[in-house]
């Protein structure tokens, strides 16, 4: 049957439904054929989802306070989340005091009675075809170590840190137990929070079962504390060492439970974390089936959104991606909802980035379910599964940001954010100017990752190997473009300064002196025969502040351009009776501003000051970030994809070469102002994105292309050669070009 006729149109509702449900593929020629299920595993096929654990119990419980999630019910869970548009259901099993089904190891929470919330979401969700999975927590474990004591990890002084368990202790074992109850549920998967070690002082372990296997390895004791010498750097080792050896020793224990079950860790790889977590970004990233991580704004900025996503994709390259987001306003606990539209900003943000997302909802404290979270979440998801078929696509990238574990951890040291600030302002500009970008690793970059990058951005990455320093040399010589910021290679492998630049030579320069100031200028040459010409639009006439780590190079193959100038200092200053921390006027020139050095087939441009530094920095003036965004089109003229839109606007851009299509997504931020905050000024929390908004975007392809559209019908499109002109009024757009 090829034509839809009277009797097929006569087909009831329940005949329908029964076709369906039998796996027929309904056409409108009748049914032809039975399509095959989709075996894959859950996380490569669902886009969205829910996160539902209970509110009270994260800082301490009294167990006689038995109105505590009296209400938290799965069954209810999976049917609002069911509702919601949800395709798959994240239900907490365990907290730092109870379990939510009727364990035999731990206490279940009194409010329950009864009832066992896990076999509830089990049940209810398996009429749906979602699959369930288990939420634990691993770190902070309050009820476990109120009963054993003798598991807390301790400080150098032997003191028990009393928040934290030691993962070298028998812990392990007591959660393989846990894990196996839980497992007998039926469940496809478990989530795992957190294998860290602490978010500050005081640091562990230096308990009698972790000083014994750390002997053992090198030979030694552990050091007296924190002492940034040979120890440490084997202490930090250890520390890393044993974070992974846990990981992928309860993946292991769930593979052998069930080869089925996947299984997950909250990631904490990525900015603003470091050492003291003990997590590396690549080492801690591929233990488990897919990367997990989470968003927050008013954590860790509205920019973090998409950095996360791209951090976590580079640290698993071919790995799916889940990220969480919430619907609370301020933190997990706050029993609040966001606005839709600001709902959808993180939502798409996320999508268009590759990856798949989980929305968490603390419910109230007897675990009623605020009816609002799932009607603004529904609405959003049932907008992203309409727009599937847009994300995933492959990334197009321009620039290749650079992220330097091993500076994050011994420059930055105690102050990790003082050397990601080069970093995470490397990134903000990319975003602000439209620049299309991705992660490199330190522990993994090999020169094909270098490859797929027309430039590559290393941000004041005090600490380069030899190793690093001869993969850019043959990036370099086959073709690519370095941009080397600030104090970049100056350092040793321990943070020790060095006489000499480790990438000087592929550098065309040598060392004369780091600047002692942070509050550098600078200015550029207005020359005629000048070697390096910015194409954009700032200023020659004048010096602009770029606030950050700073260095005066000699010119010794490269050729020099512009002047880095000094601060000027006060009588007062020069004699260390007042402080230098808000910057002061330019005063005479130091050396060059930039360096650019011809090397093989490529080239390598340092610039002397920290722009990146300088836009994350109170300081953030525009010339700094300018200077990136001209600094890379100097080196790359005529990118494939070349974007212009407001500063509020996010790009990504990505290609599908099997059906000839590239889709630009838009993403605007498009929040109020904020008042004066009462207290810790000048410290601003982001507001909330409640309007549409309304903004023109141009895109400019290197070749011709046959066909564009929006998905969203209220964009107007007008196209001048092989420029497309935009008039946008949403949170989210894409734009499909058919080349």
């Amino acid at each position: 049957m090829k034509h839809i006729n009277h009797d097929f149109r006569s087909f009831t509702l329940t005949a329908w439904c029964l076709l369906l449900s039998l796996g027929l593929q309904v056409t409108e020629g009748g049914t032809e054929k039975k399509t095959e299920p989709d075996t894959s595993p859950w996380f490569k096929r669902l886009l969205v989802g829910m996160e539902v654990g209970p509110t009270g119990a994260q800082s301490g419980s009294d167990g006689e306070d038995v109105f505590f999630a009296t209400c938290f019910n799965g069954r209810d869970i999976a049917q609002a989340s069911v509702r919601a548009h949800a395709q798959y259901i994240v239900i907490w099993g365990r907290d730092s005091e109870w379990t939510y089904y009727n364990s035999k190891i731990e206490p279940k929470a009194p409010g329950l009675g009864d009832r066992d919330v896990l076999q509830e979401t089990v049940e209810e969700a398996r009429k749906h075809d979602m699959p369930v999975i288990v939420y634990c927590v691993l770190q902070y474990p309050n009820q476990t170590l109120r009963k054993h004591p003798d598991w807390k990890a301790r400080d150098h002084n032997g003191n028990p840190i009393n928040h934290l368990v030691c993962f070298n202790s028998p812990y392990r074992d007591y959660v393989k137990g846990l894990l196996a109850e839980m497992a007998a549920y039926g469940i496809d998967g478990f989530h795992l929070d957190m294998v860290d070690q602490g978010f500050g002082p005081p640091h562990g372990c230096w308990c009698d079962t972790c000083q014994t296997q750390f002997t053992v390895k090198y030979g030694h004791a552990m050091p007296k504390g924190i002492t940034w010498d040979e120890a440490w750097d084997h202490m930090l080792e250890f520390r890393y060492d044993t974070s992974d050896r846990f990981e992928k020793d309860l993946t292991a224990h769930v593979r052998k439970l069930n080869p089925k079950l996947t299984i997950d860790y909250n990631y904490h790889g990525n900015p603003p974390f470091a050492w003291e977590v003990g997590q590396r970004p690549v080492q801690h990233a591929d233990n488990s089936d897919f990367v997990t991580g989470e968003t927050g704004t008013w954590a860790f900025g509205a920019l973090a959104v998409g950095l996360n996503a791209e951090f976590y994709r580079a640290a698993t390259p071919g790995v799916p991606v889940q990220v969480a987001m919430q619907r609370s306003v301020r933190m997990y606990h706050d029993q609040t909802t966001r606005p839709l539209n600001d709902i959808r900003w993180e939502l798409f943000t996320l999508l268009a980035h590759g990856t798949f997302v989980t929305m968490i909802d603390k419910t109230a404290f007897d675990g009623w379910l605020d009816p609002v979270v799932y009607e603004r979440t529904g609405s959003a998801f049932k907008e992203a599964l309409a727009k599937r078929e847009h994300f995933g696509q492959t990334p197009v990238v321009e620039v290749g940001l650079y992220y330097s574990c091993r500076t994050r951890d011994w420059l930055g040291r105690d102050k990790p954010l003082a050397w990601m600030q080069s970093f995470l302002g490397a990134h903000k500009a990319m975003v602000y100017e439209h620049i299309p970008f991705g992660i490199l690793h330190d522990e993994s970059v090999t020169l094909d990752r270098l490859k797929a990058f027309p430039v590559v951005l290393v941000p004041n990455a005090g600490i380069l190997s030899q190793r690093e320093v001869t993969l850019l040399r043959q990036y370099v010589q086959a073709g690519g473009h370095v941009i080397l910021t600030g104090q970049t290679g100056l350092y040793g492998v321990r943070g020790e300064p060095l006489t000499e630049s480790v990438i000087s030579d592929l550098a065309g320069l040598s060392l004369v002196k780091r600047m002692d100031a942070m509050d550098n200028w600078v200015k550029l040459t207005q020359d005629s025969d000048a070697v390096i010409k910015l194409p954009g639009t700032l200023r020659t006439d004048w010096p602009f502040l770029v606030k950050g780590p700073a260095t005066v190079f000699k010119a010794t193959t490269a050729q020099p351009n512009g002047k880095l100038m000094q601060p000027h200092r006060t009588l007062l200053q020069k004699q260390g009776k007042q402080s230098t921390d808000w910057p002061m006027s330019a005063d005479r020139p130091a050396g060059p501003a930039m360096l650019v050095n011809r090397v093989g087939q490529g080239t390598v441009l340092t610039i002397a000051v920290s722009p990146g530094y300088a836009t994350a920095s109170d300081h953030h003036v525009v010339e700094a970030r300018k200077l990136l965004q001209q600094a890379v089109r100097f080196l790359n003229p005529e990118p494939a994809v070349n974007i212009s839109a407001p500063a509020t606007v996010e790009t990504v851009v990505t290609d599908d070469p099997a059906t000839r299509r590239l889709r630009i997504h838009l993403i605007a931020y498009n929040a109020p102002p904020q008042t004066t905050p009462v207290k810790e000024r000048p410290y601003v929390l982001p507001c909330l994105i409640e309007d549409t908004p309304i903004y023109r975007a141009s895109i400019q392809l290197s070749r011709p292309f046959e066909k564009v559209q929006a998905v969203n019908p209220t964009t107007q499109i007008k196209i001048n050669g092989q420029t497309i002109d935009l008039l946008v009024e949403d949170i989210h757009d894409i734009i499909v070009i058919n080349y």
